[in-house]
């Protein structure tokens, strides 16, 4: 009994050094990555052999990326209308702002 309670605190010790990444799985090529979930690794590395083993059982992916929790800044949907209004008066970033010539269809 005292060696399982042992073996629990060392578990507990160790993923305390652990950081927590983020899983991005590209499936072919021309798609976009997709967040696939999280998983704790000591580092980059083994955070991506971590991703393959876990993600991509059935060789699914072509790609993985994994980024650091703590390094990901993200905007919050409570502040998108103040976050993006900016953007509304410059309606030059907007593909519809053009007029494509009657020579061009395709694009």
């Amino acid at each position: 009994m005292r060696q399982c309670n042992h073996d629990r605190v060392r578990f507990i010790m160790t993923k305390a050094h652990l950081e927590l990444f983020e899983v991005f799985i590209r499936s072919r090529r021309g798609l976009d990555h997709k967040h696939v979930g999280s998983l704790h690794a000591e580092d980059p590395a083994q955070a991506l052999e971590y991703a393959r083993d876990t993600y991509t059982r059935c060789s699914e992916g072509v790609s993985i990326w994994v980024a650091k929790s703590s390094d990901i800044c993200a905007s919050q949907e409570a502040d998108a209308e103040s976050f993006y209004d900016p953007s509304d008066d410059k309606p030059y970033r907007h593909s519809s702002y053009y007029h494509l010539p009657d020579e061009v269809d395709n694009m």
